[in-house]
């Protein structure tokens, strides 16, 4: 099953994509005045039965069905439960594009590099990302797939870990390079206003293989910058999700990031970030295509 989120009259509307990702259905329209009224309140009331009813609803979605092109897409979970737990260098090509960026090197980890993600709301596909003049003068782009929880736990197992996930989306993780080294930690250049999109949609993990082996890829302007497979990750989700939720509790509705390949735009000599006007097209196998502007 693949969700959405649109704003239909101003308002929030969680969706599912029917008739081959042409049209919505609202959940309202397939579960009724108990209806979630986000995605992330069906992400932390999933449940067997409700399911069992959207996957028929899929089937046979009636007449309460709304084009997709008639509607505005929102990112799937615009306003986060908390921070987004992301990972850093967690493909070996972009930690060794990097490996003199950070003062030392990192071209063999022993651990995952965790770091916090703000997005007070994060934008969604079509939206801008702000320029922030006179903040920042070094934007960069990362491709990313964003694994949502969807049943917390405390010391997972990592044969378990996939039971705990809900489903996929892409992230762009979008960093100022400059704030980022010259703070040290990287929490200040991840979380300016709009420094997060995702979308187009959230997919179901019963989507995907376990682990999901899914191309992925970063184009600006149209020319491919970063392109890879999330089977090259160094610690992978079962490992991750059982080492993080070591004496510390995964929530429902928490998003972990996976951290971006190599073809950043620091890693280019001389380094290649974005310009105002610039389009960033991120793009993940079965998930779809999230495109942002950097304004003018």
């Amino acid at each position: 099953m693949k969700f959405i989120t649109v704003k239909i009259e101003g308002k929030e509307t969680p969706a599912l994509l029917v008739r081959d990702g042409h049209e919505i259905l609202p959940l309202s329209a397939a579960l009724g005045d108990n209806a979630p009224k986000t995605l992330l309140e069906l992400v932390e009331r999933e449940d067997e039965t409700i399911l069992k009813t959207l996957r028929e609803a899929q089937e046979n979605p009636g007449r309460d069905t709304l084009y997709l092109a008639d509607v505005e897409i929102m990112a799937p979970i615009p306003h986060p439960l908390r921070n987004i737990i992301c990972l850093g260098l967690n493909y070996l090509d972009h930690a060794t594009e990097l490996k003199d960026s950070f003062g030392k090197q990192r071209k063999e980890l022993s651990a995952p590099v965790y770091f916090g993600k703000m997005a007070n709301e994060i934008i969604g596909p079509g939206d801008f990302i702000r320029k922030h003049e006179g903040v920042t003068e070094t934007i960069d782009y990362e491709v990313e797939l964003v694994a949502v929880i969807g049943k917390g736990g405390t010391n997972i197992k990592a044969e378990e870990a996939f039971d705990h996930i809900f489903g996929y989306t892409i992230m762009n993780d979008i960093t100022a390079r400059d704030l980022q080294h010259r703070h040290t930690q990287w929490v200040r250049g991840k979380s300016l206003d709009t420094f997060t999109a995702m979308g187009p949609i959230l997919v179901h993990r019963s989507q995907f293989n376990n682990p999901p082996e899914l191309d992925l890829s970063c184009a600006v302007n149209g020319e491919i910058r970063q392109s890879s497979n999330t089977r090259n990750f160094i610690f992978d989700l079962p490992y991750v999700i059982s080492d993080l939720s070591r004496g510390f509790t995964l929530k429902s509705g928490d998003m972990i990031a996976t951290g971006t390949p190599a073809g950043v735009g620091m890693g280019f000599e001389p380094p290649r970030y974005l310009q105002p006007g610039d389009t960033v097209t991120c793009t993940i196998e079965g998930i779809g295509t999230l495109e942002n502007h950097l304004e003018d």
